[in-house]
């Protein structure tokens, strides 16, 4: 649970041969454009979290969607189920095992997690992180350090290959790192606004938070 959490609600190693940039302003502007092209997005991932000494927490494999402004649909496999949806307004963590849905408002909070942050407002993310970038090659990384001080996570690298988003890593303050590898991704399809929405099973426990 924590592990997903983590990611959906909350040292850097680097080739060799790239060379930051250092204005700020050109950072904000690159990843704006990077992530605005893309519209909607969809693929698989995998995900692998570290303690802070390298040793191996969990690992998880899953599909995502997401769609500007908001929307996201996050489906992590069995074993550890669970299904992660933003329709831009709410946002419904399910867990099938315990049959039990936990409801929150997508506030200002919940869009500063990096999940959420991949597909929300672009025009937000200078004044909630600041950023620096490195570039070599086909590959750009954005390190992204939020201005706030009660998140879940110290530091986010964002990397893309060839203009399309390719992998993250967030660092928490014990040194926990949490790696998300994109597979498969998609830019610009189609998706269907019903896949951003989210109707209990039956039987369902219903925990609303406000």
């Amino acid at each position: 649970m924590r592990l997903i959490r983590m990611v959906l609600l909350g040292a850097l190693t680097l080739g060799a041969g790239l060379v930051q940039a250092e204005d700020d302003s050109r950072a904000v502007q690159r990843l704006t454009t990077l992530l605005g092209q893309a519209q909607t997005l969809s693929g698989r991932f995998s995900q692998l979290t570290l303690d802070g000494s390298g040793t191996q927490l969990q690992e998880a494999n899953g599909e995502m969607e997401l769609k500007r402004p908001g929307l996201l649909r996050w489906h992590t496999d069995a074993p550890m189920e669970q299904l992660l949806v933003s329709n831009g307004e709410k946002v419904w963590l399910y867990d099938p095992d315990l049959e039990q849905v936990t409801i929150q408002a997508l506030d200002q909070r919940l869009t500063h997690t990096p999940a959420l942050l991949l597909s929300g407002d672009v025009s937000k993310i200078r004044e909630n992180f600041t950023i620096s970038y490195q570039e070599g090659g086909s590959v750009v990384d954005f390190i992204l350090k939020p201005r706030a001080r009660d998140t879940l996570f110290d530091t986010l690298r964002l990397s893309f290959r060839n203009g399309v988003i390719n992998d993250m890593q967030l660092i928490d303050s014990i040194g926990q790192r949490t790696n998300i590898l994109f597979l498969g991704v998609k830019q610009n399809v189609a998706l269907d606004n019903a896949r951003f929405t989210f109707v209990p099973p039956p039987g369902t426990d219903v925990i609303e938070e406000r």
